[in-house]
């Protein structure tokens, strides 16, 4: 049986709300999917916000308080992307990111790992769930057709 491959541990950068970067290694989060930098969702009274960035924001911000990163790839996406579930302070990122309101349980990807995460945020109105957004894969979608 092969052993398991080392985590990547070190200070990441954000690169997206669902994308970090450690050493020159570009990291997709594992099992989420949030906005778009350039997608615009509504906030509870209709009005249009940058939900994208407000995703790359707040993991930012969750980052700048919780370093090192360590992450363990279980995958690569179709541009070669290292597919990780990575943690910082002790807490999964993708499943915060999901609790925050402010990514997507993608089950396509998760096999529903992160829908208590969502439930959670749905219930408590938080990030895009106060509002209405499009689901960052059908926007793309939409984008590319």
């Amino acid at each position: 049986m092969p052993a398991a491959a080392e985590p990547l541990v070190g200070a990441a950068s954000i690169i997206d709300g669902d994308t970090i970067e450690i050493r020159g290694a570009r990291i997709r989060l594992n099992g989420i999917d949030a906005p778009e930098s350039a997608q615009l969702c509504r906030d509870v009274i209709g009005k249009q916000y940058r939900c994208g960035q407000k995703a790359a924001l707040a993991l930012a911000d969750f980052l700048d308080a919780h370093q090192p990163v360590s992450c363990v790839e279980v995958d690569r996406d179709r541009f070669r992307r290292m597919v990780a579930v990575c943690i910082a302070g002790g807490i999964d990122i993708g499943e915060w990111m999901v609790r925050q309101g402010h990514a997507l349980d993608w089950r396509r990807y998760s096999a529903g790992f992160y829908s208590h995460a969502q439930r959670e945020a749905m219930s408590a109105k938080r990030g895009v769930w106060a509002g209405s957004f499009s689901a960052p894969w059908k926007w793309r979608k939409v984008r590319s057709e």
